[in-house]
């Protein structure tokens, strides 16, 4: 039972309130009723703006389906599509060119290219780890992994995988920061020499091949710390003779860490289950310790206890003898909830108020905590806040948005601008009018992504009456999805988000298989993205030497020229159109969604966690959210309404896949049977999402998954 006070004619949620008035507002010089105040204007005078934009929506997706039945049988003519689809408003006229103007934004999102993590924010150790992945071990994120070949023998320290892992950092270091006529393989040592630091191998000496690319150093006897530039990133030699792997190195050398996740997304929504007031007051409170620094977690890891915390900036001489100091942590965004959901947190009339309106409030109340700071560790050295927003559909959603921003930086008495905006193009309307989206927040705007699930789900959603989807498996290779990629990198370029934000590519889903990411995701700096999504910090580290061996402003130079992404391709359904299916093959995926929908949503509804390594039906682990939900729901549904499966064998391949995840889940005490609770909140989620997703607004599962938490809330209190 949520308890509420009354603040400025709106019902607060008492864990809200105490720590708004409590924790964040001290020492900002704003009172409790100016907040308040403020906030239920925004809602009066945005609201009506919210509901209209979702009737928008609802509007249009009813044209577009009766569009489809209309035609249902026919092929589509793209000429006549693309007419209708301006005729509705779908798409919009593109106006006179313009560039992005944004100002103070931090070099980690305008100028340099690297690893982005994404964290649910709910969960502080994971903060945490995401937000002190900055820098990494390069020997341990190959040692413990398949990045190499075989594995670990023993339990102790295996010399022979340490070799290995010694042998592929060097033979990276040779790429990266190469010396002038030898290998750092061979080196005997690495001293400075004066401002220089060289490399000897035995009695010669070597300087490196880019003398500039010593940046910094300490020295403490024989141990010693020597930093490095390269693309940008930093490389750090970690000299010490006593340790066990530096013992084994004629130069010492004992790890190579890299600056690996430049930065990270804190999320408050798709990896989070926050469905009440007293989650969100979870969420706020841990980004409020992130940005005063503060926010610790202890825990229990091999039987002892550990406490984390921020990780503090690394402070060296510079080779003319001042002082370099490197940031000890990632340069943390927030990603805030989207239009459609409606929070508890805080009522007006006894209804509920839009989530993303009071996650802009609050978030960026909290963050001002770090625009205060004038020294020591800081998130934003440039004074901005940076927001993540997702799941908007078209330009006016997204400008909006900046109508939203622009009245919190009222409230709080900001600077306009001082918000910066991540728009997610992750919805169709977005991708089809993405130049008008970005004009609409064009002096906010820092971040445009590309995301395969969410992207996909809302495919087939607008679509959904015109017939039967392409199975999963092949709608990687599909015309419309070449044309989404290519496009989002083309508008950023065109529109000079270069040195102003991050033009960004999605999640390698697979965390256990660093020797595969390795092999794939190259492919992202290759395409022109200076940032891509990473599940782990050991994958940020991995990743990392993508940045290394590929220069993202050379691939972008080079690919600024190239004719922009046809939309008529990008318009350009993956429907089977004649194609026939075997039994096998719609099997096949039947089984494969409906396990992912119940390995997901079990932990979702029964334990309150959103993101987390799913085992596919493969066994394979894979870090899933509700992306991925969406997508599976969304391709159950479409081939129910088209009937290449029914509603019994539907329920049949749940039950055979809840004994699948059960199997999967064996080992965890906290577990609930799937087959033993098949009228149980998580399985009745499964069917809903399934059989309602044809009415699901966009085809989102969070209305849904949302109603199921609460329900087994109330049932486990």
């Amino acid at each position: 039972m949520t308890n509420y006070v009354d603040r400025a004619g709106l019902q607060v949620a008492q864990s809200i309130a105490d720590l708004v008035e409590g924790q964040i507002l001290p020492d900002l010089d704003i009172t409790p009723d100016h907040l308040w105040a403020g906030y239920a204007s925004l809602l009066a005078d945005l609201v009506p703006e919210n509901l209209r934009l979702l009737e928008v929506r609802e509007t249009l997706q009813a044209q577009i389906d009766d569009w489809h039945k209309a035609r249902k049988g026919q092929p589509v003519d793209g000429a006549e599509y693309r007419a209708f689809l301006e005729e509705i408003g779908y798409l919009v006229p593109e106006g006179a060119d313009f560039q992005i103007g944004t100002g103070n934004v931090d070099p980690e999102i305008a100028s340099i290219a690297g690893p982005q993590l994404v964290v649910p924010v709910m969960n502080a150790r994971f903060a945490l780890n995401a937000a002190n992945a900055r820098w990494g071990s390069l020997y341990d994120a190959l040692y413990g992994t398949d990045a190499l070949p075989g594995a670990p023998e023993g339990k102790g320290y295996d010399p022979k995988r340490g070799a290995q892992a010694v042998a592929w950092a060097a033979d990276f270091l040779d790429q990266a920061v190469p010396l002038d006529g030898a290998s750092h393989k061979d080196v005997t040592a690495y001293t400075r020499d004066g401002a220089a630091l060289v490399a000897r191998v035995g009695d010669a000496t070597h300087a490196f091949a880019d003398p500039a690319a010593f940046v910094g150093y300490s020295e403490d006897g024989d141990t010693a710390s020597y930093m490095l530039r390269h693309n940008g990133l930093h490389i750090e030699l970690l000299i010490d003779p006593a340790h066990p792997v530096g013992a084994t190195s004629a130069s010492g050398l004992r790890d190579v860490v890299l600056e690996s996740a430049l930065t990270a997304i804190q999320d408050c929504e798709d990896s989070v289950a926050a469905v009440d007031a007293a989650d969100k007051a979870e969420v706020y409170g841990n980004w409020f310790g992130l940005m005063t620094g503060k926010l610790q977690e202890t825990f229990e890891k091999g039987g002892k206890q550990m406490t984390r915390a921020l990780n503090p900036d690394k402070v060296l001489t510079a080779p003319d003898g001042g002082t370099l100091t490197l940031p000890g942590r990632a340069l943390l965004l927030v990603r805030n909830v989207g239009h459609l959901m409606t929070t508890d947190a805080v009522l007006f009339e006894g209804e509920e108020t839009p989530e993303g309106m009071l996650d802009a409030l609050i978030t960026v109340a909290a963050a001002m905590h770090d625009l205060k700071k004038t020294e020591g560790a800081r998130n934003s050295r440039a004074g901005s806040v940076y927001v993540v927003k997702p799941k908007m559909h078209g330009p006016e959603e997204v400008g909006f948005a900046n109508t939203i921003f622009t009245a919190v930086e009222g409230i709080l008495g900001l600077p306009m601008n001082t918000v910066k905006l991540g728009v997610m193009d992750e919805e169709r309307r977005t991708s089809a009018n993405l130049r008008e989206c970005m004009r609409a927040v064009k002096d906010r705007l820092v971040f445009i992504n590309t995301g395969f699930l969410d992207r996909t789900g809302d495919e087939i959603h607008t679509s959904m009456q015109l017939g039967p989807f392409i199975p999963k498996g092949d709608m990687a290779g599909s015309v419309w999805l070449k044309a989404y990629e290519d496009g989002n990198v083309d508008a950023g370029l065109a529109l000079g988000l270069r040195g102003r934000g991050q033009i960004g590519k999605g999640m390698w889903a697979k965390p256990d298989m660093m020797a595969e990411m390795l092999q794939a995701k190259t492919n992202h700096p290759n395409a022109g993205a200076n940032t891509a999504w990473v599940p782990s910090p050991t994958a940020a580290t991995l990743h990392a030497t993508h940045y290394h061996q590929i220069s993202v402003a050379e691939r972008q130079d080079a690919l600024a020229s190239r004719d922009r992404a046809d939309l008529a391709d990008l318009l350009t359904q993956p429907v089977l159109s004649g194609r026939n299916l075997t039994e096998d093959e719609v099997r096949r995926d039947l089984d494969n969604n409906c396990q992912g929908i119940l390995g997901y949503v079990v932990r979702w509804v029964d334990q309150g966690v959103g993101c987390s390594k799913v085992p596919d039906i493969n066994d394979v682990g894979l870090m899933e959210d509700r992306a991925t939900l969406r997508i599976s729901s969304q391709y159950l549904a479409n081939w129910l309404l088209h009937g290449l499966i029914t509603e019994t064998e539907v329920n049949d391949a749940l039950m055979r896949m809840a004994a699948k995840v059960d199997a999967q889940n064996a080992g965890d005490p906290a577990y609930t049977s799937l087959v033993e609770n098949p009228e149980g909140p998580a399985f009745q989620a499964a069917r809903d999402l399934i059989f309602q997703g044809v009415t699901q607004p966009s085809g989102y599962t969070e209305p849904l998954l949302h109603a199921w938490r609460r329900k087994a809330k109330e049932l486990q209190a």
